[in-house]
C-alpha cells in the first residue's frame, strides 16, 4: 500500500484502549483477511503511540529469527537481546511495542506470547491471516494472554473519511436519531455511496481511487487481491478444487432469486457434511460472510440457526462486484458507470445486500436471515434479508435495490413472532421515512444499526 496516503481507521482508537488498559497485561491480536490493511494500522500505532518498535515480518523473516522461537525459547532475556540486536533498536522498557506479524507464518511465537507478556517489559501486538487454519494452530498452545480483535475492509464512513468528508456522517447519525429526511443532500450522498460499492472497502483499493480516480485502476487491485486470495486457498491441498468451486461460484449463488448457496449447482452429487471442511476454512480465512437461517427467531437465534441452510457472501463489497463479471475484459462505461448511474442490468440486490452483509459483520453482528416456505399456510411463506438483535428485541431487515413498496415478508414475520419483533427496517435507495410502523432508511445508514 501506498504509504503516502494514509488512511484513518476506527480500528486504531481499539489499539489504545487497549494499551491504556491492558498496560501489558495482555498480547492483541489483529485478525482478519489478507490486504485489510493489519500490517499498516499495527505499525502506524507503534510509530504514534510507542518511544521504539520492533516489527517482525515473519512472512520474509529469515530462518535465524523463526529459530529464535524455537532454539532459544526457554531464554526470553537472550531472545529479546538478539532481536534488538539483529534490528538495530535499543527499546525502552514499557515504552516499546514488538509486532509479529504475519504471525501464521511462525506458530511458535506465538505459543511464546505468554512468557513475553508474563516478562512484562514490552507490549505485543500479533497481526494474522488464516489464523485459525488447522495447520497453523496444531501443535501450539495458544495462550490465554492473547486478546483477539478483527479488523475488517473499510466501512462506508471510514471512505468518506478517505475522500476528506467528516461531516456527512455526523449530520446522517443527526437524521437517522430523530427520524428526520436527509432531504437535498441524499442525492449526493447516494453518489458516494455508489462508488464506495463500487471501489469496496480494501485499503489497496482505496488508496487507488484516491490517487487515480480510474474504476479501471481500481478493479485491477481489486483482481490482484482475488488471485492473492485463490492462491491462498490452493494451498489447501486435495481439497482446494471444491474450495476455489465454493468461492468462484457467490456472485452465482447470490444472483439467484433465494440468495441461499445452493451445493447442487456446483456439484450435483454434494451434501453439506461433503463440504462442513471447505466451508468452515472459507469463514475462518475471513474471506466470506456467512448468514445462517434460524428456524425459530421467537427461541434464539444462535440457538436454532440451520448450519444446512445459509448464505455466502463476499467479504467485501467492492470485491463482489470485480468478482461477479471477472470473465469479462473491464469496461468502464459498460459496468462501473452502470452501476453508478444504476442503470446497469443485473441483480444489484445482491450487491446492495453484501454491502448490508459485510456492514453488520463489521459491528459485530453474526448474519441470520429468515425464510419459511409453507404450501399450507400462505401467511407463513416469508424471507427476511437479516435479522439483528437490539435490546432484547429482533429487528427483521429487508434490503431493496430500487423502489420498494411492498413489504409482505415482514409484515408476515411480525404477525407470527410479535412477542419478539422490535423495530422493522427496510434500506433502500430512497430517503429516510417511517410508515405502518415500519423505518425506511437510506442504504447507507445501515452503519448505523
Amino acid at each position: 500500500m501506498d504509504e503516502m496516503i494514509y488512511l484513518k481507521r476506527k480500528i486504531y482508537n481499539k489499539l489504545v484502549d487497549w494499551k491504556n488498559n491492558d498496560n501489558g497485561q495482555t498480547a492483541l491480536l489483529i485478525e482478519g483477511a489478507r490486504r485489510t490493511g493489519k500490517s499498516t494500522i499495527a505499525e502506524e500505532f507503534a510509530k504514534n503511540e510507542y518511544e521504539e518498535y520492533i516489527l517482525i515480518d515473519f512472512n520474509i523473516a529469515p530462518e535465524e529469527i523463526k529459530n529464535l522461537f524455537i532454539r532459544d525459547r526457554s531464554d526470553i532475556d537472550l531472545i529479546l537481546q538478539k532481536l534488538q540486536s539483529y534490528y538495530g533498536k535499543v527499546l525502552p522498557i514499557r515504552k516499546s511495542l514488538i509486532i509479529f506479524d504475519e504471525v501464521q507464518f511462525c506458530p511458535e511465537a506465538r505459543s511464546l506470547i505468554k512468557y513475553l507478556v508474563a516478562d512484562g517489559r514490552y507490549d505485543y501486538i500479533e497481526t494474522g491471516s488464516l489464523i485459525s487454519i488447522k495447520k497453523n494452530v496444531e501443535n501450539i498452545i495458544i495462550p490465554s494472554e492473547e486478546k483477539k480483535i478483527n479488523m475488517y475492509p473499510l466501512d462506508f464512513e471510514e471512505f468518506l473519511w478517505a475522500l476528506g468528508d467528516t461531516s456527512t456522517i455526523p449530520f446522517l447519525k443527526q437524521c437517522f436519531d430523530s427520524k428526520k429526511k436527509v432531504d437535498i443532500a441524499h442525492n449526493r450522498i447516494m453518489k458516494d455511496f455508489r462508488t464506495y460499492v463500487l471501489v469496496g472497502g480494501m485499503p489497496q483499493a482505496v488508496v487507488e481511487y484516491i490517487k487515480t480516480k480510474s474504476f479501471d485502476r481500481v478493479d485491477s487491485k481489486k483482481r490482484d487481491i482475488l488471485s492473492l486470495y485463490r492462491d491462498d486457498i490452493n494451498k489447501h491441498g486435495s481439497n482446494s478444487k471444491k474450495l476455489i468451486a465454493m468461492y468462484d461460484n457467490i456472485p452465482g449463488q447470490l444472483s439467484n432469486g433465494s440468495k441461499k448457496y445452493k451445493l447442487s449447482s456446483i456439484d450435483k452429487t454434494a451434501r453439506n457434511n461433503n463440504y462442513e471442511n471447505e466451508l468452515s476454512w472459507l469463514e475462518e480465512a475471513k474471506i466470506i460472510n456467512l448468514c445462517n437461517n434460524v428456524t425459530d427467531p421467537s427461541i434464539s437465534l444462535a440457538l436454532t440457526k440451520d448450519e444446512n441452510s445459509y448464505k455466502c457472501y463476499q467479504s467485501d463489497v467492492g470485491l463482489l462486484v470485480t468478482q461477479a463479471f471477472i470473465n469479462k475484459p473491464f469496461v468502464e462505461n459498460d459496468i462501473y458507470k452502470a452501476i453508478l448511474f444504476d442503470k446497469l442490468n443485473i441483480n444489484q440486490g445482491m450487491i446492495m445486500e453484501n454491502f448490508v452483509a459485510q456492514t453488520l459483520k463489521s459491528k459485530g453482528y453474526e448474519l441470520y436471515y429468515y425464510s419459511k416456505n409453507d404450501n399450507n399456510v400462505i401467511e407463513n411463506n416469508m424471507e427476511v434479508d437479516f435479522l439483528i438483535v437490539q435490546d432484547k428485541k429482533i429487528n427483521p431487515i429487508e434490503v431493496k435495490s430500487g423502489s420498494y413498496n411492498k413489504h409482505t415478508s415482514i409484515d408476515r414475520f411480525k404477525n407470527k413472532f410479535k412477542k419478539s419483533v422490535g423495530t422493522r427496517y427496510v434500506l433502500h435507495t430512497k430517503d429516510l421515512f417511517v410508515q405502518d410502523d415500519i423505518v425506511y432508511l437510506p442504504l447507507y445508514m445501515a452503519i448505523f444499526l
